[in-house]
């Protein structure tokens, strides 16, 4: 039997496992989390505007980061979420406000997105009023 302190060997396997996991928790978010596909809709119009308005190289990077930040604090949230009902089945004020932190978090980063793809496609979007 394998001491919990000695190190385990590299194993493609495992690796493969791991991955599989992780997949696995990013079917539950697409399945269980409803916000997602709002999110979904708003990256796919975002990389359509981005592509229309020939955006920046620098503006590609500040989205792609900026959709990135919103999903992992969705995914975060919902974990959130999945533990507190797992934990905490019944009500309890506790559980009420870890859950509403992580979804402020998750609106936190909502609102910045938004600020970034106003910064980046109003002027553009100005322009092709005049």
């Amino acid at each position: 039997m394998e001491k919990m302190s000695e190190k385990k060997r590299f194993s493609v396997v495992a690796r493969i496992r791991s991955a599989n996991h992780a997949f696995r928790g990013l079917r539950i978010f697409i399945k269980t989390c409803h916000n997602a596909w709002g999110y979904l809709f708003f990256t796919a119009l975002a990389i359509y505007l981005g592509i229309i308005l020939s955006i920046s190289s620098v503006e590609w990077i500040l989205l792609i980061l900026t959709i990135g930040f919103v999903f992992f604090a969705e995914i975060i949230n919902t974990a959130i979420e999945i533990d507190m009902d797992l934990t905490s089945p019944n009500y309890h004020p506790y559980a009420r406000d870890t859950k509403d932190v992580g979804a402020g978090a998750t609106v936190f980063v909502v609102i910045i997105s938004w600020i970034v793809g106003l910064i980046i496609f109003l002027p553009k979007i100005l322009l092709l009023l005049k």
